[in-house]
């Protein structure tokens, strides 16, 4: 007996928004972010068609160095950053400043493509949780509401038909992954590197038929 589970039709304009995060801890709230960068990737019509977007235009492209909210962090997360704590407390922007303008970026992009936005990520966890605290407690609001996310590493496991514990991009295909694929842990590079993942594993279908 083969099950089906059905097909869904686009029906509603998305754009789809590639998101990094770079914090010196694990979890929000105890831990801050220190940098956040963002790049508007791909508009999904209601047609299903893909338009990708150009990641060199800085119209799209969003990136904040914040000042740390918490006196804790972890030192090895830290320092994976990049960034000391003497010049975060210094430089980095204030969040209550700088998320809601985050929030106005994506609002304004989402008007000017007609879709509504969804935050793409690899790992879609990690970033999520982040982001989400970040906008409600500073922005007072989230564009992605409660649910309008997409993780890249359990799409590629649902796709490749494997365990999502062994979606990780050294097995990926390099012809997925693209030129651009980062991790330099600046998290607007690394945004900008998942945007030829992402745009692959959107194009799955038209590359199956």
């Amino acid at each position: 007996m083969t099950r089906s589970y059905g097909t869904l039709h686009a029906v509603t304009r998305e754009l789809y928004i590639s998101v990094d995060v770079e914090p010196d801890g694990h979890v929000p709230g105890t831990s801050s972010i220190v940098s956040l960068g963002a790049c508007a990737a791909v508009v999904r019509d209601d047609e299903g068609a893909l338009q990708l977007l150009d990641p060199g235009n800085d119209a799209n492209t969003f990136y904040a160095v914040l000042r740390p909210i918490t006196d804790r962090f972890v030192e090895k997360a830290l320092r994976v950053t990049g960034f000391d704590r003497a010049t975060l407390e210094r430089d980095g922007r204030p969040p209550e400043e700088a998320l809601p303008e985050f929030a106005a970026w994506i609002d304004g992009l989402a008007a000017e493509h007609d879709a509504l936005p969804v935050l793409a990520a690899y790992p879609l966890g990690f970033v999520w949780h982040f982001t989400q605290y970040y906008l409600h407690e500073f922005a007072g609001r989230s564009p992605f509401g409660q649910s309008a996310h997409y993780d890249m590493k359990t799409a590629y496991a649902a796709l490749a038909g494997g365990a999502v514990r062994d979606a990780i991009k050294r097995r990926m295909p390099s012809a997925l992954l693209g030129p651009k694929d980062s991790k330099t842990h600046h998290a607007l590079d690394d945004a900008k590197g998942h945007v030829d993942l992402l745009a692959g594993l959107l194009r799955f279908k038209e590359r199956a038929e």
